[in-house]
């Protein structure tokens, strides 16, 4: 398949991304295309759409082999579920699949249109393999069951962020990160509650531990 375009987004690395599209909805974006889909005619009628299909590559999760089951994170990273029956990455073919809000449809010279949307859940330079668009009539189904996620949806932990810390990050960055931080971005299986865990967030590490089920910060550091 042919990558059409690359999303722009705050986080250079995996760790610390929100494990779904649209749990932090301030976590911004910006979807770029290559120059032969920048066509304005392809973008026709996009704008009437509040929310949009990203289809798109697990650039940092390649693997050369996958098995049929995954550790889900919210089941504690030891119980093993179905690869069919989970989002994880590690699947036969490299391909996410988020929903996200647009913002609105930026027209650049030299760039072309430009998708802001809002909800990401993918590492800068992630590349995109479509876009389509969301409909609630058929996309939306208040009735189906959840499976596994019913048990692990309201997941979440306090955050004590230090005023003198968030006040380092510019202001239009420190709710989400608040908001990411209490989505727990550790790894399942990793309880230690003397680990120092750093997310790598807007050009800025942001450093904490946890103790059962209270984030604290410790540290903030402007990235090179």
């Amino acid at each position: 398949m042919d990558i059409i375009a690359t999303i722009h987004t705050d986080f250079s690395t995996k760790f610390g991304l929100p494990r779904q599209s649209g749990l932090v909805e301030e976590l911004k974006g910006q979807i770029i295309f290559e120059p032969a889909y920048r066509q304005p005619e392809a973008f026709r009628g996009l704008e009437e759409f509040s929310h949009i299909w990203v289809l798109w590559q697990f650039s940092k999760s390649k693997k050369k082999n996958w098995a049929a089951t995954v550790a889900p994170p919210r089941l504690g990273g030891r119980e093993r579920m179905g690869v069919f029956a989970t989002r994880s990455p590690f699947r036969p073919n490299d391909i996410g699949l988020s929903c996200v809000r647009l913002e609105k449809i930026e027209w650049d010279e030299q760039r072309g249109p430009i998708l802001c949307v809002s909800g990401i859940d993918m590492v800068d330079q992630t590349p995109i393999y479509d876009i389509k668009p969301y409909i609630p009539y058929t996309d939306c189904h208040p009735e189906a069951s959840e499976g596994f996620t019913s048990r692990t949806k309201e997941y979440a932990l306090e955050v004590d962020f230090p005023s003198e810390l968030l006040n380092q990050l510019p202001e239009n960055k420190r709710e989400a990160i608040i908001k990411v931080l209490k989505q727990d971005p550790r790894p399942a299986y990793d309880n230690d509650p003397d680990r120092l865990y750093g997310v790598a967030y807007a050009g800025w590490d942001v450093r904490f531990r946890v103790k059962k089920d209270r984030l604290t910060v410790y540290e903030v550091e402007a990235l090179d």
